[in-house]
């Protein structure tokens, strides 16, 4: 990526960094409560006769599934996400694995990394380039 590809990306608040990393979070939780579902749950259940697990676990599902498309429309409403995210978010959280691909090619357009570089040019007191004699 070029120098002038990159300036082009939208500069996060620390607000919008925040809530993208809230929905991150719960992504996070949702996509590995699915997994678990698909992967635990429904074979105890259908191959060795306990549907204990599907009862808890789906149930766990069921709510972060909710308050991730909550999450996802709030992040949307605050951030300027490009438009094909919200459709792709939903879609991402009822396929397995749907919501850790959906989190890295989100952040990878909105340029956001761990170390939160958008705000950090900003933020920082070293982003000017002068050191800090302060003290």
């Amino acid at each position: 990526m070029s120098y002038a590809q990159s300036s082009t990306l939208p500069v996060l608040t620390k607000s919008q960094n925040s809530i993208l990393k809230n929905l991150t979070i719960l992504g996070y939780l949702e996509g590995t409560s699915f997994l678990l579902l698909l992967g635990i749950a429904m074979p105890l259940k259908y191959m060795l006769g306990i549907p204990e697990a599907v009862k808890y676990i789906g149930m766990a599902h069921g709510v972060l599934f909710i308050a991730y498309i909550l999450m996802l429309l709030f992040a949307a409403s605050k951030i300027k996400m490009p438009l094909w995210a919200l459709p792709a978010g939903v879609l991402g959280s009822f396929l397995p694995f749907g919501p850790f691909v959906f989190d890295h090619v989100l952040k990878k357009r909105l340029g956001w990394s761990r170390g939160n570089r958008n705000s950090a040019r900003h933020d920082s007191p070293h982003a000017s380039g002068k050191a800090d004699t302060s003290g």
